[in-house]
This record gives structure tokens, sequence and C-alpha cells, in this order.
């Protein structure tokens, strides 16, 4: 190899980048203690942009295309250095290549439980997570706020710092939405697009933009879940009847699991089974004609004085007037003993509607 030869291979003639990577965002072109030849080429290819950094200032940003790196092109860089011989002598500078395709499928989730307010439920704490979308909105701006000298910046170089940005966010975004507890999994599109809203200047100021964010689920206690499915249930028995039947066989698991085992589950079924056909016999018993039992009647202790009875209609006026309170005793025929009214099931619903006392009484 002649001298020339080997000055010239001390020379890059070409800078390009292609990525063997699926998540790296920044790479820089490798030159070691080669120069950069004169009039070398720099290729850009879609998806990415080349970011030329000299003595630790961005000199200019390149977008896809192949370019002749010549005064003409390097403008700033040649300002900076001041070439005296008309930058025709080979030239030192770093080279970022940045990736400005999407990354997808990136991993976030709330930090803790967050506690919402609910119209139905009351304080109810909840958890959820979901994937984000990132590019790279401006090479310059990312590479001076966030990536600095490292040599080749990946996706989990900030992952964890951009999924505690969105975990701390949805964290107010959650209660101030104002959805229903109920009603959340069915709105996680609408939550993921005012998460994105609310988030996207934060990752601008990084250089880059949020393209997209899914909230994938949506957690709650076990003992919401549970009041959640037992309302399903309830209305889709739609009857006392059957609603009895579905609470014992929802009771058996419970009894078999019992001291007395699976005989404590029999005298379970067994009473289920009963009450179910105890209501069967009364139901079949209307549609056979059969008269329904009479109204219930009460007997009313008023100033110490026995009183009644007196049917539904005007237990309710008494109730209504005052002169009736849930601790006035009442008896019927098959109580064993004088009870306060507020405490009998047939009488507790009159008081739903009575006024309450007046100030002062």
């Amino acid at each position: 190899m002649g001298f020339f030869d080997k000055v010239r291979a001390e020379f890059i003639d070409i800078i390009e980048w292609l990525d063997p990577t699926d998540n790296t965002l920044v790479h820089r072109f490798e030159r070691y203690d080669n120069e950069i030849k004169y009039e070398a080429k720099l290729v850009v290819r879609e998806g990415q942009q080349a970011v030329f950094v000299n003595e630790g200032q961005i000199a200019d940003v390149f977008k896809p295309g192949t370019y002749t790196l010549t005064t003409q092109n390097l403008p700033v860089l040649t300002t900076l250095k001041g070439w005296k011989y008309g930058f025709h002598s080979p030239f030192k500078a770093e080279v970022y290549f940045c990736s400005t395709r999407q990354f997808t499928s990136l991993k976030w989730g709330t930090p803790g439980p967050v506690t919402m307010r609910d119209k139905e439920f009351g304080a109810v704490r909840v958890t959820s997570f979901g994937i984000y979308s990132i590019r790279i909105k401006d090479p310059a701006v990312f590479i001076r706020e966030i990536v600095g000298t490292d040599g080749n910046f990946t996706t989990e170089s900030i992952e964890d710092n951009l999924r505690g940005k969105i975990g701390m966010r949805i964290k107010e975004v959650l209660p101030e939405a104002g959805i229903p507890i109920i009603d959340l999994e069915a709105k996680v599109v609408a939550l993921g697009q005012t998460l994105k809203d609310r988030i996207a200047p934060a990752f601008e100021g990084f250089g880059l933009d949020l393209t997209e964010i899914q909230v994938q689920d949506i957690g709650l206690p076990e003992e919401v879940e549970r009041a959640i499915d037992k309302a399903g249930a309830i209305k889709a028995v739609g009857d006392l009847r059957n609603l009895t039947q579905y609470e014992t066989a929802e009771a058996i698991p419970t009894a078999a699991a019992n001291p007395g085992g699976m005989a404590a589950a029999g005298v379970g079924m067994g009473m289920g089974f009963a009450m179910a056909n105890q209501m069967g016999q009364s139901m079949a018993g209307q549609q056979a004609g059969q008269s329904p039992p009479p109204l219930p009647v009460f007997h009313v202790a008023v100033a110490g004085q026995q009183a009644g009875p007196f049917g539904m209609d005007v237990l309710r006026q008494k109730v209504m007037s005052g002169e009736i309170t849930r601790e006035t005793l009442v008896w019927r025929s098959g109580m064993e003993q004088w009870i306060a009214a507020g405490q009998v099931p047939d009488l507790a619903v009159l008081f739903a509607d009575a006024p309450p006392p007046l100030p002062g009484k």
C-alpha cells in the first residue's frame, strides 16, 4: 500500500447506519481516529435523521437523503471551525443517527392504587395499565436534553422515566374524568385519548412525539367486583324465588368448607330446596285460584294504652302524622312480644317517606 493509499484509508468516505435492532433510538457513528473526508457521502434513510455535533455543539441536522459534505451543506460547521483552507482538508465531527420511526408496545402502569370517589360505591382504589407509542420529533432537542454523549441510546434507557410520567399523570386524570366506576372499562379509548392530550406537551419538551396511549385494563378491588357481579346476578334472576335459589347455590361451597363438611352442605341444600318448594307451592296456589293471605294488622301502644288493630293504610297515615314513630311498640298475631315499629320489616317501609321530627321536638 502506497503512502497516499494509506492516507486515504484513514478518511471516511461514506457515513451511514443500518439499524439491526428494534429498540435503538440514537446511534453514534463510530469513526474512531478516522477523519471525515471532504466531499464524503452522508446517507440518511427513511425513518432516520442525522445530527452533526462538533466540539459539543450541534452543527446541523440532515433529513432523509444522500448528501455530499461540503461547505455548502455544512455552513454552520464551517463557521464554528473557521477553516483556513477552504474546508478542503479532512475534519472530525460526531455524527448521531436518530431513528424517527414509531416505537410501539412500550408498557406503563399506575405506580400504586388511585383513589376515586364514586356515587354508587363511595371511595374506591383503582389501578390501571397499558401500552404507549413514541417517536423522535426533534432530534436536536432529544440529543441535547436526553441523550447527551451516549453512543447507543435505546428505549430501555428512557422507558422508566416515561412510564413514571404516564403513571403519575393518570393518577390525576382518573379522578377528574368523572366516569362512574362501573363504566370505566367501556371508556378506556376515551380515557387513553384524554391521557395522551394531558401528557404530550411534557414529551415534546424531550423532543419526543407521544403518538398513542392505550388503557388496556382497569383494576378494581375484589369487594367492588363482587358487588357488581351480585348486582348483575340479582337483575338477571328477576324474581325472589330465583334469587333464593341463586343465594342457596352460592352458599353450598361455603357450607362444604365448614367443619360439618358436606353434611352442612346437605343441610343448606335441604333448606334451600324447602324454601324454594314452599315458595313454589305458594305461587302455584295463587295460579290455581287460591285467595292471597290477608294483609297484616297491628295493635299499637299509644300513651301506654293499647289501640287497634289497624290496617296498613291507617298505619301509614299515623306514621306520616308523627303519631307512630320508629320507637312506637307494636304487636300482631304470631309475635311473642311487643316490638318497636322500626324493627318490623312490614312497617319499616312506612318510615321511608315520613318526614323527620321538627327541630327541638
